[in-house]
């Protein structure tokens, strides 16, 4: 049940009743049913639940993806949404719902710039974003970290103490969240700096340098930046830099009338989504010039849906946007939690960005497009790169883990008391640790079933059922002065 439709005969429900409505829902599904995890025998074969979702995508970019999630049991969970989502939604839930992220692994929360410039943390990719059971996302970050902690080498009991840990945080934010007047929920937020000095003598000097170093390194990475890595003059022109099959310009994808074909949608694309914008943020994009674009393969799930990378210039070439226009499909959540009010799967994405984060994009807006493919299509578009830096799982230690698992949960309650029922899920919770401990349970079957999946897909590429494409790691050999000379960050300088 949704905020908006906690409600009495009176009017808008009182907190007394918001909270015994939640505690009622411990009688229909009891705290520790959700460690539950059994997977039917009628399941369906993942390989063919993959396939089927690869079905409208590039071709020539599924054996990317494939290769990609054939890497590691942790890469093949976070192109595997899917899966899970058709999963949780054969599990026990308490009937309360709320704006989901629909994709909260662990590596979906980072760092990231508000439209004032602080550095903020929050949770990033909403590509599976739609209202759901609020406990569908706990259980996905749970999972991710058990996942993760196997592949790093953590015993069960390290393990557990990490997604305990992290349900806990999620239990007691969502709690303060319960208390706290409308507003301030809206007005809360996790301020990066002010994470770091309250991490910072919790971890050992490794890690501490390690976390300094990413809040360095995420203010670096802004437009100029990435203008200075994708970016090119040639010809005395600014070009993005090709490097097939991840960023590929047009003129390698397409011959000239089509390429021009393609090249005017995508200009029009642009014009067109300015009209989801706020209108001083459309004043503000009128302001810059289209000059080059090319397509981009991004993360590892969303492989193969159109992504393009579309490179605008304001007063000069020192003054650079960097757009991204994806793809935006049905959410993987829909069968299980219902389609969406939204008919333009891009607003789906946008709204629930909004909804959900804390802090912003400034230029995030949405827009249908005619003839891709022949086709309709849904696109949101979004700032490239602002200000953002992703978490190595890799190179946690159990303490960064648990340590970086509670962040999560706390950031996941605050997102989920914006539109759930806070005080009801809250109730819910309660102050016992009963919940953390059944969705520890949950998270080491669930690791459990993403292993087993994991080698169904490794064993259909083996015998050929499906073809997986490793990407080379050398880099091509780039042409054209770089975009920055020495002691600049731009051409001009």
């Amino acid at each position: 049940m949704d905020a908006t439709e906690t409600t009495s005969t009176h009017g808008p429900a009182t907190p007394a009743e918001r909270a015994a409505r939640g505690r009622s829902a411990r009688s229909r599904v009891p705290r520790p049913a959700h460690g539950e995890f059994a997977p039917p025998a009628d399941r369906p074969d993942p390989v063919d639940v993959l396939e089927q979702q690869s079905a409208d995508r590039l071709p020539e970019l599924v054996p990317l993806r494939y290769g990609r999630m054939t890497q590691s049991p942790f890469r093949f969970f976070r192109g595997a949404a899917a899966l899970m989502a058709a999963d949780l939604a054969a599990t026990p839930t308490t009937g309360m719902r709320a704006q989901l992220c629909g994709d909260a692994h662990l590596l979906n929360f980072r760092l990231l710039a508000s439209p004032e410039r602080r550095l903020m943390f929050d949770i990033n990719d909403f590509d599976e974003t739609l209202p759901g059971p609020w406990e569908w996302d706990v259980k996905r970050l749970a999972a991710s970290l058990v996942i993760a902690g196997r592949g790093n080498g953590f015993g069960a009991a390290q393990r557990r103490r990490v997604v305990r840990a992290t349900v806990a945080a999620y239990r007691r934010a969502m709690a303060e969240f319960a208390a706290l007047r409308t507003l301030d929920v809206w007005y809360a937020r996790i301020d990066a700096d002010e994470l770091y000095a309250r991490l910072s003598a919790r971890i050992d000097p490794r890690a501490r340098r390690r976390m300094s170093a990413a809040l360095t390194k995420a203010r670096t990475r802004d437009h100029l930046q990435a203008l200075d890595k994708l970016a090119r003059v040639v010809d005395g022109q600014l070009r993005i830099v090709p490097d097939p099959p991840l960023i590929t310009p047009l003129d390698m994808l397409l011959p000239g009338v089509e390429r021009k074909h393609l090249e005017d949608q995508l200009r029009g694309l642009v014009a067109r989504y300015a009209r989801s914008l706020p209108a001083d943020r459309r004043a503000l994009l009128a302001q810059y010039r289209v000059v080059d674009m090319a397509r981009k393969v991004v993360g590892v799930g969303s492989v193969g849906t159109r992504c393009w990378v579309i490179l605008l210039l304001g007063r000069d070439a020192r003054d650079p946007l960097l757009l991204q226009a994806k793809e935006a499909q049905t959410s993987v959540l829909a069968p299980g939690a219902g389609a969406s009010d939204l008919v333009n799967q891009g607003e789906r994405v946008v709204a629930g960005q909004r909804l959900m984060q804390a802090a912003g994009d400034m230029f995030l807006g949405w827009e249908r497009a005619e003839g891709f493919d022949g086709r309709q299509r849904d696109f949101y578009i979004r700032q490239l790169r602002d200000w953002k830096a992703i978490p190595q799982a890799d190179l946690m230690s159990p303490d960064v883990m648990l340590l970086f698992g509670r962040t999560c949960g706390t950031t996941l309650a605050r997102a989920h008391a914006r539109s759930g029922d806070r005080i009801a899920i809250a109730a819910y919770l309660g102050r016992s640790d009963a919940f953390d401990r059944a969705v520890a349970r949950f998270a080491e079957a669930y690791a459990d079933q993403n292993e087993r999946d994991f080698a169904a897909l490794t064993a259909a590429v083996k015998d050929g059922r499906v073809r997986a494409e490793k990407e080379e790691p050398d880099k091509p050999v780039r042409t054209g002065k770089p975009a920055k000379s020495k002691g600049s960050r731009a051409p001009g300088h």
